[in-house]
């Protein structure tokens, strides 16, 4: 056996092995900040109310075991366990849920473009699976129905804008939860000193991001394992000195004790104890930043027990110290170490916001690519991990958020009871797409999913109850922020379908265009124009609008089409899509360019020189068809929608993108090559639609509304469509048009 064929999959496993190590480091300093800093606020948290004159051991006892069994419950056996493996192609969050539904079981309106998108993925590969009579009568309620359809993409959006919430709360209240332990020591200290030394650790929190995830995790990461062993060597000196017999709260017996004992009280103080999990929804969201094996690691054998000995060894010390419940998490740290941990703990809580900061990124990122959120400027901060991004407008309107909570509320019992509902209703947003998922994509038994949904749903529905209680102390604004966030996604995406169908609807038929050259005195002059729009097959109505107000258009056009999928990545070898429009001299092509939701877009450069070098080769292979004596199919559409008028070759070339200048002429060459390449050399022009939506006259008040002031204030006001695409500026030519919707 050759010894160098031997040694390759020694170090195939080895450079495994290897990322695996490094992603899992990594991963404490994005992923576990802010479930690893709960510690600093729970129990204060949870005894805040009228719990705090329960001081019964018992009922401690009963606080720990209902931390312990929702630790175990929902990031152990929920998320580590169970949703981790509902990845989309490696990506994870509310989403990438959505995402698997719609692919795998057209569960997304139908004018989304995700039904062709199964070629993309790498399920596909695996042999399918059989279809249970449960997944096929929920799949036949949802094609019947197209409003349980907008319902699910409803509730899929209200999960994912209690995400961006919880990018506002987990910042304000960790951070200014661990500067308010200085007043353990300086009693003292004025409020104000507090807020405004939580407000610049903020703005420096959030001024780091730029740098991108993997660089802040190296950073981040020896800072929370510092932390994790803190807690975890002050949990064990608090048990061996205080309450050995902590170890018997573990039994869920306590959990009846307490409520028996609390009664109503206990109910109420659940708020605090939700909080015990709160960034475990990160472990999915921040998915495509890592890799399932990295989180679990990391989780199971450092995270979960340092928290489990840290939870065990405050409440150990409470039962003994039983005045200082309704106060903080540093009155249980000894006083030869209380300093270390205290600035240990501060730089902890700046970690912990960047597991949920970065979840909001990739959320964004993902609402954005499927026209759910205005468009943002998207930087991809590793060129290995495409999912590791920052989105500056996103980052700092955060931060101003993160100040006013901080500056408004003042008091982390206020900002904890918002903080319990955002995080507990996303988790319930999950579970319930879980059961979709289990059904229709596992393809597993009906009573299986139920079995998982009641479990967990029942649990966290106990925790969204109580957390409601609490509505008018501080949960109204996870509520009011998800509404503004919600109805500005539901707005954009709906404003975006009308702008599209009135496109379909308008489109203008190509024997129109073909015909007006001789008879209108149109001329040609040389160039390449690429002409972005929605339109598929036809001709839009703003290059129509174009020539008729200026008739002229370049010697070479390309109607160009952005598709973004509700897959992750489509191969690179499949984004560009290029077939003929018309007859051979009338040099017009048509590219489909597809894109998944995780896909880096190209530069311009790099965009037009893949595109020209696509249509070479595609006329090559179309010189190449006709050298012989088959090969070649046309269609001749004589529809009144636009394709009619002429034959469209179907062959699609697909190519590598090649970063410098293309040169198209060579040895036996087309005449076609040489115009394509002497267009290029004339110049290249991009023609977009600066479109102004707006409601028509005979339409609701409610519409106008929401089409004429708010979706038409999101447009003006965010980036533009040139812009996102980094088309030059001095090469654009915008057409303006009203379009009535």
């Amino acid at each position: 056996m050759d010894p160098e064929r031997a040694s390759q999959p020694h170090d195939s496993r080895l450079r495994f092995y290897k990322s695996t190590l490094l992603l899992t480091y990594q991963s404490f300093g994005v992923v576990y900040g802010d479930l690893s800093i709960s510690p600093i606020y729970v129990y204060q948290s949870t005894f805040s109310g009228n719990l705090r004159f329960h001081e019964e051991e018992d009922v401690i006892f009963g606080v720990l075991s209902l931390v312990f069994w929702t630790l175990t419950l929902i990031p152990l056996g929920k998320y580590i366990i169970t949703v981790l493996g509902a990845d989309d192609n490696g990506e994870g969050g509310t989403f990438a849920l959505y995402s698997l539904l719609c692919r795998h079981s057209k569960l997304g309106l139908s004018s989304a473009p995700h039904a062709t998108a199964d070629e993309y993925s790498p399920y596909n590969s695996e042999t399918p699976l059989r279809e249970t009579r449960g997944s096929l009568l929920i799949k036949e309620y949802f094609d019947k129905h197209y409003n349980s359809r907008l319902i699910l993409l409803v509730v899929v959006l209200l999960g994912t804008s209690m995400v961006i919430g919880d990018g506002v709360l987990t910042p304000s209240m960790s951070v200014l939860s661990a500067v308010n332990g200085v007043k353990v020591k300086a009693k003292g200290l004025h409020e104000n000193y507090t807020v405004l030394i939580s407000c610049l650790i903020l703005v420096a929190l959030f001024a780091l991001q730029h740098f991108g995830t993997h660089r802040v995790g190296f950073v981040f990461a020896p800072i929370l394992i510092a932390w994790l062993l803190c807690i975890s060597l002050v949990g064990l000196y608090n048990i061996i000195r205080w309450n050995h017999g902590i170890f018997r709260a573990l039994s869920p017996y306590y959990v009846y004790v307490f409520f028996k004992k609390a009664g109503k009280d206990g109910w109420r103080s659940l708020g605090g104890v939700v909080l015990c999990i709160t960034g475990a929804e990160a472990m999915f969201a921040d998915l495509g930043h890592f890799s399932q094996l990295s989180i679990r690691i990391a989780f199971t054998v450092v995270v979960y027990p340092c928290l489990i000995i840290a939870y065990m060894g405050e409440a150990a010390y409470y039962t003994k110290h039983r005045g200082d419940l309704e106060r903080n998490f540093f009155k249980a740290i000894p006083e030869v170490v209380f300093w270390p941990v205290f600035v240990i703990a501060t730089l902890a809580t700046v970690v912990a916001s960047q597991a949920i900061i970065s979840a909001t990124f990739s959320i964004i990122s993902q609402c954005r690519a499927l026209r759910c959120f205005p468009r943002v400027k998207v930087i991809h901060t590793s060129s290995h991990i495409h999912g590791q991004i920052y989105i500056p407008e996103v980052n700092w309107i955060l931060m101003v958020l993160c100040i006013a909570v901080v500056v408004g509320f003042r008091d982390t019992e206020m900002i904890g009871n918002a903080y319990g509902l955002a995080v507990i209703t996303v988790m319930f947003v999950t579970t319930c797409l879980m059961f979709l998922v289990i059904v229709m994509v596992w393809k597993r038994n009906v009573f299986a999913a139920l079995a998982f949904v009641v479990f967990f749903g029942s649990f966290e529905l106990l925790y969204v109850g109580a957390c409601l209680a609490k509505v008018h102390k501080g949960g109204w604004l996870p509520l009011t922020f998800s509404l503004i966030v919600l109805s500005i996604m539901c707005i954009w995406h709906y404003g975006t379908l009308k702008k599209h169908s009135f496109e379909q609807h308008n489109k203008v038929c190509l024997d129109m265009i073909l015909t007006l050259g001789p008879h209108c005195g149109i001329t040609r002059v040389p160039g390449i124009c690429l002409i972005y729009s929605n339109v598929v097959s036809g001709v839009p109505p703003m290059f129509a609008h174009f020539v008729t107000n200026f008739p002229a258009f370049h010697q070479i056009l390309v109607f160009v089409t952005i598709h973004s999928f509700t897959v992750p990545k489509v191969p690179v070898s499949q984004q560009f899509l290029v077939s003929r429009i018309g007859p051979p001299e009338s040099c017009f092509f048509q590219c489909v360019v597809q894109y998944g939701y995780k896909d880096a877009r190209k530069d311009a450069d790099a965009f037009e020189n893949q595109l020209l070098e696509t249509i070479a080769e595609f006329l090559r292979r179309s010189d190449h068809c006709d050298a012989g004596t088959s090969g070649v199919m046309t269609v001749t559409d004589s529809s009144s929608d636009g394709d009619s008028g002429g034959a469209r070759q179907q062959n699609r070339a697909r190519t590598r993108t090649n970063q410098k200048r293309v040169r198209f002429r060579g040895v036996g060459c087309s005449k076609e090559l040489e115009e394509l390449e002497d267009a290029r050399e004339s110049g290249l022009a991009y023609m977009m639609g600066n479109t102004c939506i707006l409601a028509t006259d005979t339409s609701s008040y409610i519409k106008k509304f929401v089409i004429n002031i708010i979706y038409g204030f999101l447009r003006r006001n965010c980036r533009s469509p040139a812009t996102a695409l980094g088309v030059p500026h001095t090469a654009l030519i915008e057409v303006g048009m009203a379009y009535r919707v």
